[in-house]
């Protein structure tokens, strides 16, 4: 079982940049792929990005590519989603989630666990 609690989200102007993190308890956690996703209000949840088990690849939506980050450390059971560049489009309640299978994937139902989600604003 692994519980996940998203943390920094906030107000952010247009062109700024903010870091989510998402903190994991137990001890299985480095097998899991991890992802985040966000879903805007009055539109369905959308996948951002991803991450192995090793974190040696990532994958990202289009619509974030070279903008975000997504990193992780298994030591301290956190994965980070640095944004950069932000858009008025990227307003959203985020979420991260992570996947027993421990391999890339885009397809929330592949994810196993969910976080609560942390809201992110950007003005523009």
């Amino acid at each position: 079982q692994v519980q996940l609690v998203e943390s920094g989200g906030g107000l952010v102007q247009a062109g700024g940049s903010l870091r989510l993190s998402c903190a994991a308890s137990g001890r299985t956690f480095s097998r899991y792929a991890m992802g985040w996703f966000r879903q805007a209000p009055g539109k369905e949840r959308e996948f951002v990005a991803g991450i192995t088990w090793s974190g040696g690849m990532t994958w990202y939506a289009d619509s974030v590519k070279g903008r975000f980050t997504i990193s992780r450390e298994n030591p301290k059971n956190t994965v980070s989603l640095q944004m950069s560049s932000l858009k008025s489009e990227d307003t959203a309640v985020y979420y991260c989630a992570a996947a027993k299978a421990g391999l890339p994937t885009s397809v929330g139902e592949d994810y196993d666990y969910w976080g609560q989600g942390t809201r992110v604003t950007v003005s523009s």
